[in-house]
Parts: structure tokens; C-alpha cells; sequence
């Protein structure tokens, strides 16, 4: 199980176009590695390496500075990547794990930016109470329940979320428990992830849309 800690956010970045080649930043394994998503593969990179075509000039706090076709790119930090037409990726969510081993990002929620963990022990999205409040969710008239925490049980509310993106995907209906003591992150539970395939190879999961 993957236990929360303080939020590390992995890297979402706007991908770059160039004659149909569809390039994202999806995260960072150490100072001089990035997880680079070339066509819907994750292809692991080091500065001054070419991999499909593209290579990695730099990382900075900014992003990674990409050349392709003769031209340079930095792809952005913690930008969603967008879609032109229905692609293979728009089922598909592609993470890399942060130093501790957790997979991180930014996504949102009702159209509202979340920062997020996946968390394979929860049952539900859990979602902080300042997160909440900040998103506008009217969690207040939701379904009471207890929460069990580290300082014992507490009420929550549950409630069902229009909309949840991560990435290129985007998931209705989304069961989430509002917890009264604020969170760091999104906490991404079973409830959104019983609709993916998760497969997870070294320091790279890969969630594939099951409906």
C-alpha cells in the first residue's frame, strides 16, 4: 500500500507537437534523468541522450528543455497535456514515482486544479476539507460518515465528484470522502481506480482504462 507522506508533485507538463509527434514531460528520476512520453511511450532520458528523435537538453526547476526536428522545446511543469482528436493516450495515465516512491501530480477536480497521490489502500478519493472549501465542492450536503485517522475517528462527508482528470484522462462520477482536518494532497483511491488496468514496471505506473 502506498501510505501518504508530504507531497513531492511529479512532473505534468504541456506536451509539445511537431508534425504529429506528441512529446510530455511526465516526471524526473534524479538531477540529470526525465521521464519523457514520446507518442504514448514512456521513454526514461538522460541529458544529451536521443531517444525516438528527441533529446534532452536540460532540467531545470522550469521544466526540461527538449530539441526535436531542429527545433527547441521546454516542456512546463505542472501544466495538464492536452489532446487534438481521440488518441490511444486519452485511455491512458503515465506516472513516475517521486524520491520516496510515490506517484504524484497535479489533476483536477470539477474543473479545479488538485495536487494528488495515488493511493491503492483507500477506498474512495479523499480530499482534504481545505482543498474542498477551495475547489467549492458542497460537500457539507453530502452523506455523513466516520473517518478513521491517525487521531482517532472524525466525521466526513461523502459525495460524488462530476469530473476527475489526471492527465489526458478524464473519469465521471467519482465517489470522494471530505475529511475535516486539511490535507497536502488528493489522496486517488479505489474509487477511481477500480476503472483502470494498473501496471507498474520500476519507477513507472501505468493506469489503462478499463470503461
Amino acid at each position: 500500500m502506498i501510505r501518504p507522506l508530504l507531497l513531492t508533485c511529479a512532473l505534468l507538463a504541456l506536451p509539445a507537437w511537431s508534425a504529429g509527434l506528441r512529446v510530455s514531460l511526465n516526471g524526473t528520476l534524479g538531477p540529470s534523468t526525465a521521464l519523457l512520453v514520446i507518442e504514448g511511450q514512456v521513454r526514461s532520458v538522460r541529458i544529451g541522450q536521443t531517444i525516438d528523435g528527441v533529446r534532452l537538453i536540460g532540467l531545470s526547476d522550469d521544466g526540461a528543455m527538449v530539441e526535436f526536428d531542429g527545433q527547441r522545446q521546454l516542456l512546463r511543469l505542472g501544466a495538464l497535456p492536452v489532446s487534438q482528436g481521440t488518441t490511444s493516450s486519452q485511455q491512458k495515465i503515465v506516472l513516475g514515482a517521486d524520491e520516496d516512491g510515490h506517484f504524484t501530480g497535479i489533476g483536477m477536480i470539477n474543473g479545479q486544479t488538485m495536487r494528488f497521490m495515488i493511493d491503492t489502500g483507500a477506498t474512495a478519493v479523499a480530499i482534504g476539507v481545505n482543498d474542498a472549501q477551495r475547489m467549492g465542492l458542497r460537500y457539507r450536503n453530502g452523506r455523513q460518515v466516520w473517518v478513521q485517522t491517525a487521531n482517532g475517528r472524525v466525521p466526513g462527508h461523502v459525495l460524488t465528484l462530476d469530473r476527475v482528470r489526471i492527465g489526458d484522462v478524464e473519469v465521471p462520477g467519482v465517489e470522494a470522502i471530505v475529511t475535516p482536518q486539511p490535507m497536502n494532497l488528493v489522496l486517488i483511491g479505489n474509487s477511481f481506480l477500480k476503472r483502470f488496468q494498473m501496471q507498474r514496471e520500476n519507477e513507472v505506473l501505468t493506469l489503462e482504462r478499463r470503461y
